[in-house]
């Protein structure tokens, strides 16, 4: 990968773009009545773009200090993606005229699912811990390759969960169809992910 793909800033001005791009492109909402600010639809946008910055935190690390170029291909694409969809998110939002951030995640989820955050010290599905990221963020090399495949495959097993759950929860067609794209593209990558990380531990055992 050249090196002019390697500054943080260049990412950083590329995702910012992206996510302009979003929120005039794959945000726009219908005609239709908006979600209000109580609605699972709003809160599932709340939750997911707060989700996804923590992926794009993770993906930016792994691609700045990973060793494996499948890996930090990987972590770009989903630092790209994902800043996207951040993006998406917050247009609905604002398109909506709610609150666009709440401290009340997963309560959108119904009451099976509410303190589901509780248990885990506030964190939704699948999302790391400040230990975990402290700990990551002091690897490099194949360290952080590996690493990085084992939070992000449990950071989109949680990202699908959250998805299915919202699909069950809303007729609203613009959050369905993220969704099931989130379904899709989540899965995709967690099968990617761990077919790396097998390679690289595999390498490292020869």
């Amino acid at each position: 990968m050249s090196r002019l793909w390697r500054r943080p800033a260049l990412l950083i001005a590329i995702t910012a773009v992206l996510m302009l791009a979003a929120g005039f492109g794959v945000g726009w909402v219908s005609g239709t009545s908006a979600p209000g600010n109580d609605s699972v639809e709003a809160g599932f946008a709340r939750d997911m773009q707060t989700h996804h910055q923590q992926a794009v935190e993770m993906a930016m690390y792994e691609w700045q200090n990973g060793s494996d170029p499948a890996m930090t291909t990987v972590a770009y694409d989903i630092a790209t993606t994902q800043s996207t969809e951040i993006g998406m998110y917050r247009t609905w939002l604002r398109d909506w005229g709610v609150q666009l951030s709440s401290g009340e995640p997963m309560a959108w989820a119904g009451d099976e699912h509410s303190h589901d955050s509780e248990e885990t010290g506030g964190l939704m599905p699948g999302m790391a811990t400040q230990e975990q990221m402290d700990e990551f963020k002091s690897l490099t090399g194949n360290e952080a390759d590996v690493m990085f495949a084992d939070l992000m495959i449990a950071h989109h097993i949680g990202g699908v969960d959250m998805a299915k759950l919202v699909l069950d929860r809303t007729d609203n067609d613009l959050v369905a169809t993220a969704a099931r794209r989130t379904i899709s593209q989540q899965q995709a990558e967690i099968e990617n992910l761990e077919n790396h990380r097998d390679n690289i531990l595999n390498a490292v055992e020869e």
